[in-house]
Protein backbone atom coordinates (compact mmCIF):
# COMPACT_ATOMS: atom_id res chain seq x y z
CA UNK A 1 0.00 0.00 0.00
CA UNK A 2 2.39 3.04 -1.33
CA UNK A 3 1.65 6.40 0.15
CA UNK A 4 2.13 8.96 -2.59
CA UNK A 5 2.32 12.82 -2.31
CA UNK A 6 0.62 15.52 -4.23
CA UNK A 7 1.68 18.80 -5.88
CA UNK A 8 0.02 20.05 -2.70
CA UNK A 9 1.86 18.17 -0.27
CA UNK A 10 -1.25 16.11 0.70
CA UNK A 11 -0.64 12.31 0.99
CA UNK A 12 -2.96 9.69 -0.95
CA UNK A 13 -2.19 5.44 0.24
CA UNK A 14 -3.48 3.76 -2.66
CA UNK A 15 -4.68 0.49 -2.56
CA UNK A 16 -3.88 -1.99 -5.60
CA UNK A 17 -5.18 -5.50 -6.52
CA UNK A 18 -5.56 -7.30 -9.60
CA UNK A 19 -3.21 -7.71 -12.55
CA UNK A 20 -3.40 -6.21 -16.37
CA UNK A 21 -4.02 -2.78 -17.34
CA UNK A 22 -4.41 -0.38 -14.81
CA UNK A 23 -8.07 1.42 -13.86
CA UNK A 24 -8.63 3.94 -10.64
CA UNK A 25 -11.97 3.30 -9.04
CA UNK A 26 -13.47 6.41 -7.43
CA UNK A 27 -15.96 5.62 -4.99
CA UNK A 28 -18.85 7.62 -4.21
CA UNK A 29 -19.59 10.44 -1.76
CA UNK A 30 -21.23 8.95 1.54
CA UNK A 31 -18.85 6.43 1.39
CA UNK A 32 -14.80 5.44 1.62
CA UNK A 33 -13.21 2.77 -0.89
CA UNK A 34 -13.82 0.02 1.42
CA UNK A 35 -17.50 0.00 0.20
CA UNK A 36 -15.84 -0.89 -3.27
CA UNK A 37 -14.61 -4.58 -2.11
CA UNK A 38 -16.84 -6.63 -4.57
CA UNK A 39 -16.38 -4.16 -7.68
CA UNK A 40 -12.76 -4.11 -7.24
CA UNK A 41 -12.48 -7.82 -6.94
CA UNK A 42 -15.03 -8.06 -9.68
CA UNK A 43 -13.18 -5.98 -12.26
CA UNK A 44 -9.17 -7.42 -10.81
CA UNK A 45 -10.19 -10.22 -12.99
CA UNK A 46 -9.04 -8.41 -16.20
CA UNK A 47 -6.80 -5.17 -14.89
CA UNK A 48 -5.12 -3.78 -11.97
CA UNK A 49 -7.27 -2.19 -10.20
CA UNK A 50 -5.95 0.86 -7.81
CA UNK A 51 -8.28 2.73 -4.66
CA UNK A 52 -7.53 5.12 -2.23
CA UNK A 53 -10.19 7.32 -0.02
CA UNK A 54 -11.05 10.73 -1.48
CA UNK A 55 -10.53 13.51 1.07
CA UNK A 56 -12.11 13.95 4.34
CA UNK A 57 -12.08 10.05 4.33
CA UNK A 58 -10.76 7.63 7.38
CA UNK A 59 -6.80 8.25 6.45
CA UNK A 60 -6.93 10.68 3.71
CA UNK A 61 -6.05 14.29 3.96
CA UNK A 62 -8.78 16.70 5.63
CA UNK A 63 -11.42 18.15 3.34
CA UNK A 64 -10.89 21.72 4.76
CA UNK A 65 -11.66 25.13 3.50
CA UNK A 66 -9.35 24.76 0.92
CA UNK A 67 -11.19 22.08 -0.78
CA UNK A 68 -12.82 22.46 -4.63
CA UNK A 69 -13.45 19.78 -7.47
CA UNK A 70 -10.08 20.99 -9.01
CA UNK A 71 -8.57 19.54 -5.53
CA UNK A 72 -10.54 16.39 -6.09
CA UNK A 73 -8.79 16.02 -10.28
CA UNK A 74 -4.89 16.98 -8.43
CA UNK A 75 -5.41 13.95 -6.18
CA UNK A 76 -6.59 11.86 -9.13
CA UNK A 77 -3.79 13.34 -11.43
CA UNK A 78 -1.25 12.27 -8.68
CA UNK A 79 -2.81 8.74 -8.69
CA UNK A 80 -2.64 8.64 -12.15
CA UNK A 81 1.08 9.39 -12.45
CA UNK A 82 2.21 7.04 -9.64
CA UNK A 83 0.03 3.97 -11.46
CA UNK A 84 0.35 4.67 -15.21
CA UNK A 85 -3.45 4.00 -15.43
CA UNK A 86 -5.59 6.01 -17.98
CA UNK A 87 -8.93 4.53 -17.33
CA UNK A 88 -11.66 5.15 -14.79
CA UNK A 89 -14.48 3.69 -12.98
CA UNK A 90 -16.41 6.23 -11.06
CA UNK A 91 -19.80 5.91 -9.36
CA UNK A 92 -22.00 8.99 -7.40
CA UNK A 93 -19.89 11.81 -6.37
CA UNK A 94 -16.98 9.56 -7.92
CA UNK A 95 -18.53 9.46 -11.38
CA UNK A 96 -18.67 13.61 -11.51
CA UNK A 97 -15.23 13.95 -10.23
CA UNK A 98 -13.99 11.29 -13.17
CA UNK A 99 -15.93 13.66 -16.05
CA UNK A 100 -14.40 16.66 -14.41
CA UNK A 101 -11.16 15.33 -14.86
CA UNK A 102 -11.68 14.15 -18.58
CA UNK A 103 -11.80 17.45 -19.19
CA UNK A 104 -8.46 18.37 -18.34
CA UNK A 105 -6.51 15.09 -17.70
CA UNK A 106 -5.28 12.46 -20.82
CA UNK A 107 -8.02 9.90 -19.81
CA UNK A 108 -8.54 6.84 -22.10
CA UNK A 109 -11.56 5.30 -21.22
CA UNK A 110 -14.04 6.30 -18.44
CA UNK A 111 -17.41 3.91 -16.86
CA UNK A 112 -20.18 6.37 -14.72
CA UNK A 113 -22.68 4.44 -13.13
CA UNK A 114 -25.15 7.15 -11.53
CA UNK A 115 -23.06 9.78 -11.83
CA UNK A 116 -23.60 12.78 -9.57
CA UNK A 117 -24.34 15.20 -12.89
CA UNK A 118 -25.51 18.62 -11.12
CA UNK A 119 -27.68 19.94 -14.00
CA UNK A 120 -29.34 23.24 -13.02
CA UNK A 121 -31.92 22.80 -10.33
CA UNK A 122 -30.63 19.70 -9.06
CA UNK A 123 -29.38 20.42 -5.85
CA UNK A 124 -31.48 23.19 -4.27
CA UNK A 125 -30.04 25.56 -2.64
CA UNK A 126 -32.61 25.42 0.33
CA UNK A 127 -32.31 21.46 0.77
CA UNK A 128 -27.91 21.37 0.78
CA UNK A 129 -28.22 24.39 3.80
CA UNK A 130 -30.70 22.22 5.70
CA UNK A 131 -28.44 19.47 5.00
CA UNK A 132 -25.41 21.72 5.88
CA UNK A 133 -27.18 22.97 9.41
CA UNK A 134 -28.10 18.97 10.20
CA UNK A 135 -24.34 17.50 9.90
CA UNK A 136 -23.08 20.71 11.51
CA UNK A 137 -25.50 20.93 14.39
CA UNK A 138 -24.88 16.74 14.96
CA UNK A 139 -28.14 15.76 14.13
CA UNK A 140 -26.94 13.26 11.74
CA UNK A 141 -30.29 11.00 11.47
CA UNK A 142 -32.16 14.38 10.07
CA UNK A 143 -29.20 14.78 7.51
CA UNK A 144 -29.39 11.33 6.14
CA UNK A 145 -33.39 12.27 6.00
CA UNK A 146 -32.36 15.41 3.90
CA UNK A 147 -30.21 13.71 1.47
CA UNK A 148 -32.73 11.00 0.89
CA UNK A 149 -35.22 14.06 -0.34
CA UNK A 150 -32.35 15.69 -2.42
CA UNK A 151 -31.28 12.58 -3.96
CA UNK A 152 -34.58 11.45 -4.61
CA UNK A 153 -36.95 14.09 -5.02
CA UNK A 154 -39.62 12.65 -7.27
CA UNK A 155 -39.85 9.53 -5.68
CA UNK A 156 -43.08 8.47 -3.34
CA UNK A 157 -40.90 7.71 -0.73
CA UNK A 158 -40.45 11.38 -0.27
CA UNK A 159 -44.13 12.65 0.12
CA UNK A 160 -43.47 11.22 3.71
CA UNK A 161 -42.96 12.99 6.71
CA UNK A 162 -39.80 13.82 7.49
CA UNK A 163 -39.61 12.21 10.65
CA UNK A 164 -40.42 8.92 9.20
CA UNK A 165 -37.61 9.72 7.29
CA UNK A 166 -35.44 10.41 10.24
CA UNK A 167 -36.83 7.36 12.15
CA UNK A 168 -35.31 5.47 9.05
CA UNK A 169 -32.33 7.22 9.83
CA UNK A 170 -31.32 6.17 12.76
CA UNK A 171 -32.12 2.52 12.42
CA UNK A 172 -29.82 2.69 9.51
CA UNK A 173 -27.00 4.88 12.00
CA UNK A 174 -27.00 1.98 14.13
CA UNK A 175 -25.67 -0.38 11.47
CA UNK A 176 -22.48 -1.31 10.40
CA UNK A 177 -22.70 1.02 7.84
CA UNK A 178 -24.73 3.23 9.28
CA UNK A 179 -21.27 3.80 11.34
CA UNK A 180 -18.63 3.71 8.57
CA UNK A 181 -21.18 6.24 6.83
CA UNK A 182 -21.30 9.13 10.52
CA UNK A 183 -17.35 8.85 9.89
CA UNK A 184 -17.51 10.85 6.49
CA UNK A 185 -20.17 12.99 7.11
CA UNK A 186 -18.91 15.86 7.83
CA UNK A 187 -17.59 15.79 4.06
CA UNK A 188 -20.91 15.79 2.50
CA UNK A 189 -22.22 19.14 2.48
CA UNK A 190 -18.61 20.76 1.37
CA UNK A 191 -18.96 18.21 -1.59
CA UNK A 192 -22.00 18.15 -2.48
CA UNK A 193 -22.13 22.16 -2.34
CA UNK A 194 -19.06 22.14 -4.47
CA UNK A 195 -21.04 19.98 -6.80
CA UNK A 196 -23.68 22.28 -7.42
CA UNK A 197 -21.49 25.42 -8.10
CA UNK A 198 -20.45 23.16 -10.91
CA UNK A 199 -24.40 22.79 -12.57
CA UNK A 200 -24.40 23.72 -16.13
CA UNK A 201 -26.02 21.79 -19.67
CA UNK A 202 -24.78 18.98 -20.88
CA UNK A 203 -22.45 20.54 -23.20
CA UNK A 204 -20.11 21.28 -20.46
CA UNK A 205 -19.04 18.07 -20.93
CA UNK A 206 -18.71 18.40 -24.54
CA UNK A 207 -15.02 18.43 -25.17
CA UNK A 208 -14.10 15.61 -23.40
CA UNK A 209 -12.24 13.53 -25.93
CA UNK A 210 -11.86 10.36 -23.76
CA UNK A 211 -13.90 7.13 -24.57
CA UNK A 212 -16.97 7.37 -22.11
CA UNK A 213 -19.72 5.21 -21.10
CA UNK A 214 -22.54 6.73 -19.32
CA UNK A 215 -24.46 4.12 -16.99
CA UNK A 216 -27.67 4.37 -14.56
CA UNK A 217 -29.98 1.77 -13.27
CA UNK A 218 -33.22 1.40 -13.86
CA UNK A 219 -34.37 1.38 -10.11
CA UNK A 220 -32.33 3.98 -9.36
CA UNK A 221 -33.96 7.89 -9.78
CA UNK A 222 -34.93 8.61 -13.18
CA UNK A 223 -32.56 11.74 -13.62
CA UNK A 224 -29.70 9.91 -13.43
CA UNK A 225 -30.62 7.71 -16.67
CA UNK A 226 -31.65 11.24 -18.41
CA UNK A 227 -28.76 12.68 -17.65
CA UNK A 228 -26.25 10.32 -18.85
CA UNK A 229 -28.30 9.95 -21.96
CA UNK A 230 -28.31 14.12 -22.38
CA UNK A 231 -24.58 13.50 -21.51
CA UNK A 232 -23.43 11.26 -23.74
CA UNK A 233 -25.02 13.06 -26.79
CA UNK A 234 -22.51 15.59 -26.11
CA UNK A 235 -19.10 13.82 -25.96
CA UNK A 236 -17.69 11.86 -29.26
CA UNK A 237 -16.99 9.13 -28.07
CA UNK A 238 -19.58 8.27 -25.39
CA UNK A 239 -22.74 5.92 -25.02
CA UNK A 240 -25.27 5.53 -22.41
CA UNK A 241 -26.55 2.22 -21.19
CA UNK A 242 -29.18 1.42 -18.57
CA UNK A 243 -29.08 -1.81 -16.27
CA UNK A 244 -31.94 -4.02 -15.73
CA UNK A 245 -32.25 -4.15 -12.20
CA UNK A 246 -29.74 -1.80 -10.70
CA UNK A 247 -30.12 0.52 -7.84
CA UNK A 248 -27.76 3.28 -6.87
CA UNK A 249 -26.46 0.73 -4.50
CA UNK A 250 -25.45 -2.34 -7.41
CA UNK A 251 -22.33 -0.50 -7.64
CA UNK A 252 -21.26 -1.49 -4.13
CA UNK A 253 -22.51 -5.04 -4.20
CA UNK A 254 -21.30 -5.84 -8.42
CA UNK A 255 -23.81 -8.80 -9.32
CA UNK A 256 -21.99 -10.31 -12.55
CA UNK A 257 -24.87 -8.74 -14.85
CA UNK A 258 -24.22 -5.50 -13.23
CA UNK A 259 -20.23 -5.85 -13.89
CA UNK A 260 -20.42 -7.26 -16.93
CA UNK A 261 -20.82 -4.07 -19.39
CA UNK A 262 -18.27 -2.62 -17.57
CA UNK A 263 -16.32 -5.68 -17.57
CA UNK A 264 -16.88 -5.80 -21.45
CA UNK A 265 -16.06 -1.86 -22.31
CA UNK A 266 -12.87 -1.32 -20.35
CA UNK A 267 -11.49 -4.79 -21.85
CA UNK A 268 -12.19 -3.73 -26.00
CA UNK A 269 -10.21 -1.58 -27.95
CA UNK A 270 -10.97 1.61 -28.42
CA UNK A 271 -12.76 2.87 -30.82
CA UNK A 272 -11.62 5.83 -33.24
CA UNK A 273 -13.13 8.55 -34.24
Amino acid sequence: MPTIETDTGAEITVHSQGSGPGLVLLHGGGVGFREYARPARALAQRFTVHMYNRRGRPGAAPMDDTYTIATDINDLAAVLRHTGARDIFGHSGGGFVALRAALTLPLRKIAVYDPAIPTPGRLPPARLKALETAVTTGNYPLAIATMFRIANPHAAASRMPLSWHTLMAKAFLSTPLGHRFAEVMPAIPRELNEIAAHAGPPSDYAPISAEVLLAAGTRSPAHFAQDCHAVAAEIPQARAITIPGGTHNSANIARKPFIQPFLDFFSASRTTG
